[in-house]
């Protein structure tokens, strides 16, 4: 089968949210946008990469994909995915190592990987590993917006469905309200029921600190982004000085910042996004340095996606199911029941888009 890669399509979508969502930092969410990639080989198999954004930035990573990512990946072979993903790195290094960088270069690092499966005739998951056939899950909301009312809606509503676990927003700009909204909040929620919390980056040390220690009676099983993801110093003060374990990795985009973080030894729960590290290699190095120091490696986002990806390595953690809800584009659905989610046993991994859904949303495409 001939290997190298013939055209390139990217296609930027921008998908209205059922309703607006706020967080502490990125503030109001009213859609997200959705980059998708397709590889065609010359043997005119097709490999399908992705990656999505709060709604800010998609229109930047689409035209770094079109004029300086496909052009120098028409003509390679597709089977040199690790290879290709370093090339891919340097070919752009000196304006962007991570940021929109890093968004880019996951959907074709994506695309490439499904083609690998595909070419081995094997679900992603199987291919990585297989170590097992469902993973945990559990319901990621976006909800500081949210009067008591919606959010008790929305809690009896994902306990419903199955979830065992439930991460809320965190970061209003009065503490003591701050704290007072938590405590309602985990009053709704069965004390078997693991229970998340997400500041956004909105603190600085002595403000986390004292959220930390005043929800240390909580039962919250991590406190994710307390601070400034990269201000590595303070984010290790912070683990030292509170009793709740702490977890990030959305806002890492290169394996050199998770190397970082992990060196704090306060990261207990690291939480890569494939979408914004730079795809499924970087993924995977997260996963085994996690490995390394006997940590579990969770997800941010792309739920449809990290499924496989945890199902895959050894040493899985929680997959978010994120309140950008892009399986619900795809043509397959995601499969979730009783706490756990499965991956799809198909050849590739499994996501694929319905056209028909998404056509409306289209805003610019193009093709090398």
């Amino acid at each position: 089968m001939n290997n190298k890669i013939k055209s390139i399509v990217s296609n930027h979508y921008r998908i209205p949210l059922a309703e607006v969502l706020y967080d502490a930092k990125h503030g109001k969410h009213t859609h997200f946008e959705l980059i998708t990639v397709e590889i065609t080989l010359e043997s005119n198999l097709t490999g399908l990469g992705y990656t999505y954004t709060g709604g800010k930035g998609g229109s930047a990573i689409h035209r770094l994909l079109v004029d300086d990512l496909a052009p120098v990946l028409v003509g390679q072979e597709a089977d040199k995915v690790e290879q290709l993903w370093k090339m891919l790195n340097w070919h752009v290094h000196f304006v962007g190592r991570g940021g929109v960088t890093s968004f880019a270069i996951a959907a074709l690092d994506i695309a490439l990987w499904d083609l690998r499966a595909k070419s081995e005739q094997l679900p992603l998951w199987k291919l990585l590993g297989g170590n097992q056939t469902e993973v945990q899950a559990y319901a990621g909301l976006i909800d500081l917006n949210y009067s008591m009312e919606r959010e008790q809606e929305v809690i009896a509503e994902k306990l419903e469905q199955g979830y065992r676990g439930i991460k809320i927003k965190v970061g209003l700009d009065d503490l003591e309200r701050d704290i007072q909204r938590t405590r309602s909040i985990r009053n709704l929620i069965p004390s078997d029921i693991k229970f998340m919390v997400d500041a956004n980056m909105k603190w600085n040390v002595q403000d986390a600190i004292w959220i930390g220690k005043a929800m240390e009676d909580l039962s919250v099983t991590w406190f994710e982004e307390p601070t400034l993801p990269d201000d590595f110093a303070a984010f290790q003060s912070i683990g030292e000085q509170i009793q709740i374990p702490l977890a990030q990795g959305e806002n890492l985009h290169t394996l050199f910042e998770f190397q970082a973080a992990l060196q704090t030894n306060v990261l207990q729960f690291p939480q890569p996004d494939v979408g914004t590290i730079g795809g499924i290699t970087p993924w995977l190095h997260v996963a085994k340095l996690c490995a390394d120091r006997d940590l579990m490696v969770s997800s941010h986002g792309m739920h449809e996606m990290h499924v496989s990806l945890l199902a895959g390595v050894p040493n899985p953690g929680y997959l978010e199911v994120h309140s950008f809800p892009i399986d619900q584009y795809m043509l397959h659905a995601f499969q979730f029941s009783n706490g756990t989610a499965r991956p799809p046993d198909v050849i590739g991994h499994g996501v694929v888009f319905d056209q028909n859904k998404l056509f409306s949303f289209l805003l610019e495409n193009g093709f090398f």
